[in-house]
Formats: C-alpha cells, structure tokens, sequence
C-alpha cells in the first residue's frame, strides 16, 4: 500500500497545571473531533469527580469540568488512527459562486471576532483579485501569508485579530491561520479556522517545544480542502480537535473564574516513537 493511504498510528495529548482561588467551571477542547480520525482509547486525569462530554454548534467535542480550587493538573491521552494521513493537494479546484453555496456554509464569508474581511477588503482584492478563482488563488494567499508573517513567540495575545498582525508582519500559528482566512472570506471563499494536534513526521524537527497547531480550511468545487499558511508544505497526521469561524470558537479551556496557568504541554507522536534529545 502507498504510505500516502497507509493509516497511521499516533499518541496525542496534553497537560494543563493550573492554580486558581476558588472553584471554576470550565470548557476544555483538547479531545479529537471524530471525521477521519478514529479514536482508539482515551484517559482523563483530572482529580475531579465529575465532567461531561457535549458538542457545540460546530459538533466540536467539548469537556465540561470544574477546575478546582488550589493547584491541580488536568491530564489528556489518546490513541488515535489517522485513516488518510496526508495532506491531499487539489490543484483545478474551482471555486463556488456565492449564489450557489450551501446556506449553511455563508456565515464563513462573515467578519468574525479575529478576522476581519471588511476591514483588508481593498488589500485582498489589490493583491489577489485579478487572479484565476480556485485552488491557485487560495494557494497564493497561504504564499503570501507565509511569506509576509515572521512567527515569533509571543509576538500576538489572545486579542490580536487578522489586521492587527498583517500590519506588524509577525505572530504565532493563529495569526497565519486567521489572516489567510480573512484574504480568502474578503474574495467571496468561504474559510474556516481549524486547530489540532500535527506530529513532527517527514520535517526538521522544530526549535520551539510542541503546541497545538492552527491551520484552515477552504470550501471548492464542493468540499473543504486543508491549507496551511504556518507550514506552506504538505504535513502527515494532522488530528482535528476543533473548527469553527476562528479561535474564539474553539479555545482550548475556556474558564469561567480566575484561573493562573502553570504548567502546559502537547504531545503528538508515533506509538512507541524514540524520545527526543
């Protein structure tokens, strides 16, 4: 079989170490969404008695728990099948006219609370208006993102929208994510933000430590298609953890009290993977 369609075994997971004065409910989005990838077994470490799975509007899975009060840590894993873990390129796509849309599609041609259509219109026409509709202007888009945004930790903060970081050149994984999707929805494309766990396979490993990934995803010729301006190059084992119109819909806790991070860590590997020196 092509290692291209070979499924693909991973372990993915992550820690949180929080300290907080009081009892505080919360919403974690760490678990895998379902579609492509099957869940194999999974284990909650929480030191908490009770919490609850739901989905939202977006079927993203959500945890429900009660951070309690004190220092705690709360402790995720699963193994997971990727059935078709690498990514699809699918040049000739075409796009959608908007009349021909499905309905419930059109809200990701909508200004969101991070990205911002409306307000880099004139830039995305500009410099992106004059090309072929499809899946060659969408890729010029992640071209010029990836080429326009220096990442840099630290550089954004959990208010930083698609405008504020086009206008510094800089940010974090998010920021790609938000201003491709914001050049895409200003040309009539609907996009949405995606995030997940994306392993180290087939490239350098990277020099900062592990973290969740934002990357997106554009409706053509009738499906979504995955694009990524962080990366611009084909990954392997991408695991959806969350979708929606941009991060806000999908923070990974989302507290409803006073609660200070101290501890975090991702993880996203092949079974049985050596370590890492």
């Amino acid at each position: 079989m092509d290692d291209d369609f070979r499924p693909l075994a991973l372990a993915v997971g992550c820690t949180f170490g929080f300290s907080t004065p009081q009892p505080v409910p919360s919403v974690f989005q760490v678990a895998p969404t379902g579609g492509a990838v099957q869940l194999d077994g999974e284990r909650w470490e929480t030191g908490i008695a009770t919490h609850h799975t739901y989905r939202d509007f977006y079927g993203n899975r959500c945890e429900r728990l009660t951070i309690p009060a004190g220092e705690s840590r709360v402790v995720y894993d699963a193994e997971v099948v990727v059935a078709a873990p690498h990514d699809r390129l699918s040049p000739g796509a075409v796009e959608t006219p908007v009349f021909a849309l499905p309905d419930e599609h059109l809200h990701f041609l909508m200004p969101s609370r991070f990205c911002l259509p409306d307000e880099l219109g004139h830039e995305a026409w500009q410099r992106f208006g004059s090309l072929e509709p499809g899946w060659e202007r969408v890729q010029a888009i992640v071209d010029f993102v990836h080429g326009h945004l220096e990442w840099v930790e630290g550089a954004s903060n959990p208010w930083t929208t698609a405008a504020d970081a086009y206008r510094a050149g800089q940010g974090v994984c998010r920021d790609f994510a938000h201003l491709a999707i914001t050049f895409c929805r200003a040309l009539n494309i609907p996009a949405r933000y995606v995030f997940g766990y994306i392993p180290a396979i087939d490239v350098p490993l990277p020099v900062e430590p592990m973290d969740f990934a934002a990357w997106f995803e554009v409706y053509l010729d009738g499906t979504w298609h995955t694009f990524d301006a962080r990366n611009n190059r084909k990954r392997v084992g991408r695991v959806v953890v969350g979708r929606g119109r941009d991060a806000v819909d999908v923070a990974l806790v989302t507290s409803f009290g006073p609660v200070t991070l101290t501890e975090f860590e991702v993880r996203a590997e092949e079974p049985n993977a050596p370590a890492l020196n």
